[in-house]
């Protein structure tokens, strides 16, 4: 658990600020804490959000920046046109705390599960898939040169993801005859080369706010994101392992791919390359299957 007393010393920086009331920590992901914050800001009660990172922040599985970027690319996301949190404040060394991020608190369904299948998102599921593309097509058209992030992000391609990812695989000598079977396809099936873009290497149920009539409010966890092939998002989102028991809605267990596809190129003025996507996809499976061993080794 956090050290409170350090967490309030720490939250005073932050203008009118008076008290720490409640700290509440939530579902943790596979490198990241994340608390509900009670505070008292001017005399009344607000409700804040801390992620946190016990380290430098970078994630569990080896790749993607640290919660400072992460930081970043909420502000950037948000220029673009992707909903996010307001960034109230960062942690800081002196604070003892480990790498974190407070921020507003957005209401809504995060649980996969929930987002799939609950009856009292069954309206807004009917459009949300299409709603993912157009969201994923404004992220797609962040500017990162502005936001200095091509000089903070790691770039690379289709190959080098492959490739990165088997030779992670291999350090854990586990053979797993499929595993080393895909990637020898992925990388005889490439997709064609595309400008690179920011990536968030991680758009799935579950990273995303729901709320009931409104669809995505927020894109959460950026801890993955990259410049790269932006197919990758689309691919990822259609992942089998992201459809939380609905294997008929290829987007998330909640929707069809020709709505995300035609969300995407509305919002885009571009054509999507389903043949990269179908890729990317694969890749997915791939990419998820090698993670799973690196959590795994992790506790052991």
């Amino acid at each position: 658990m956090i050290d409170t007393a350090r967490l309030e010393t720490a939250l005073k920086r932050m203008p009118a600020f008076e008290a720490l009331l409640a700290c509440e920590r939530l579902s943790a992901g596979a490198s990241r804490e994340t608390y509900r914050l009670t505070v008292r800001m001017g005399g009344r009660e607000q409700v804040m959000a801390l992620r946190r990172a016990p380290h430098d922040g970078r994630s569990a599985l080896g790749m993607g920046p640290g919660l400072d970027v992460e930081a970043k690319l909420f502000a950037a996301a948000a220029e673009a046109g992707v909903p996010g949190p307001h960034v109230f404040m960062m942690l800081e060394p002196g604070d003892e705390l480990g790498t974190g991020i407070v921020m507003e608190w957005i209401t809504g369904e995060t649980l996969g599960a929930k987002i799939a299948r609950a009856p009292e998102l069954e309206d807004t599921r009917t459009t949300l898939a299409r709603q993912c593309g157009e969201v994923l097509a404004r992220l797609h058209k962040a500017d990162v040169t502005a936001s200095g992030l091509d000089r903070i992000l790691e770039p690379f391609d289709a190959q080098h993801s492959v490739r990165k990812t088997h030779a992670s695989y291999l350090e854990f000598e586990t053979p797993q005859p499929m595993i080393d079977f895909t990637a020898m396809w992925l990388l005889k099936n490439l997709p064609k080369q595309r400008p690179l873009r920011l990536v968030h290497s991680d758009f799935r149920n579950g990273n995303f706010i729901v709320q009931p009539g409104k669809g995505i409010v927020a894109v959460l966890d950026w801890e993955l994101a990259h410049i790269g092939d932006p197919m990758r998002d689309l691919g990822w989102l259609i992942t089998r392992s992201w459809r939380f028991g609905v294997p008929g809605k290829p987007v998330g267990g909640f929707g069809e791919l020709d709505d995300l596809i035609a969300g995407y190129e509305a919002a885009s003025g571009e054509t999507v390359d389903r043949e990269a996507v179908r890729f990317w996809e694969i890749f997915g499976s791939f990419w998820w299957a090698v993670g799973c061993l690196s959590m795994a080794a992790s506790y052991r």
